[in-house]
């Protein structure tokens, strides 16, 4: 099974919150009590209770609750919930298109998609964040002005396993150590999300979407962003890592000219809405092979 056609489906971006978040990000004292819930510490012991056996309880409601089929997932006994939610999915529910020359998704999520301004900006609902800020690196920044930046924002019902888009070469790993806030689009009216937070970022020289930027952000209560130690060179496809119980979000950088994504998802973006995506799906090409793409009938609808 391939996945050369992908019709999406596109969901406005959430405004309204449960009353814990608004209380946590609204209100003064929500916000003396957020300082102490976005430390590292609060979420490894939130960690450690989803690791232990008991958590298991929470598994049944979890599926309920979040209409998640487990008949795409491998059948294995749970040793804790957090077992559970970085359960491995079967292979044939998450193919990549046949060609190399596609742009796949790296993950499931809900993902936008921005324009990076000449001076390395990228504007979320009127609000600009620095894509210095995210990387900790000028000169690296720069490299990304006039290109894309695309944001999988990962929730619970989410696979939340991912993989590289391409075959190449890893240059650079990194971490950069932060807090831990929601990655739900509320927190970025007040902070600076990607700037602030836990990030591991990965500089992956392609073969055929020149030199890409990858980052994986922690947010509340998922701490623990697990990449595998592996080999300089890596195969398109291959799983690059997993997030722990909760939100997250992974990050894209793209220099100029070296894709083109699909227009409708640029279109979901400009009318505040997200596109569901699986890992694996067909997001766009890369940039010399888009205008042979663009005379063929593969562009994805909304719904």
């Amino acid at each position: 099974m391939t996945q050369e056609v992908t019709s999406f489906k596109a969901v406005k971006i959430p405004d309204t919150y449960g009353c814990a978040t608004r209380f946590l990000y609204n209100t003064v004292p929500g916000r003396i009590v957020l300082k102490l819930l976005i430390k590292t510490s609060v979420s490894q012991l939130a960690g450690l209770l989803l690791r232990c056996p008991a958590s298991r309880v929470l598994i049944k409601r979890f599926v309920k609750q979040n209409n998640i089929n487990m008949e795409e997932y491998r059948e294995v006994k749970f040793k804790s919930f957090n077992d559970f939610f970085i359960r491995e999915i079967k292979e044939e529910y998450r193919p990549l298109p046949q060609s190399g020359l596609y742009l796949a998704a790296p993950s499931d999520g809900k993902l936008t998609a921005y324009q990076i301004s000449a001076d390395s900006v990228y504007d979320i609902k009127h609000s600009k964040y620095s894509i210095e800020n995210m990387l900790q690196d000028k000169e690296l920044a720069d490299e990304y002005s006039d290109g894309v930046c695309l944001i999988f924002r990962l929730t619970p019902d989410d696979y939340h396993r991912y993989i590289y888009i391409d075959d190449g070469d890893v240059l650079l790993q990194k971490r950069i150590n932060g807090v831990l806030h929601t990655v739900r689009p509320i927190a970025f009216e007040h902070y600076d999300v990607f700037g602030q937070n836990t990030r591991d970022y990965t500089i992956i020289q392609t073969k055929n979407f020149g030199k890409v930027v990858q980052i994986e952000v922690g947010a509340l209560f998922v701490g623990r962003i697990s990449n595998h130690n592996k080999n300089r060179v890596i195969k398109r496809g291959e799983e690059k890592g997993m997030f722990e119980f909760g939100g997250s979000t992974i990050v894209m950088l793209f220099q100029k000219d070296k894709i083109t994504v699909d227009k409708v998802i640029y279109e979901n973006t400009d009318l505040n809405m997200e596109t569901l995506v699986k890992m694996g799906n067909k997001i766009g090409t890369c940039h010399q092979s888009s205008s042979s793409s663009s005379s063929e009938s593969e562009t994805g609808t909304t719904s």
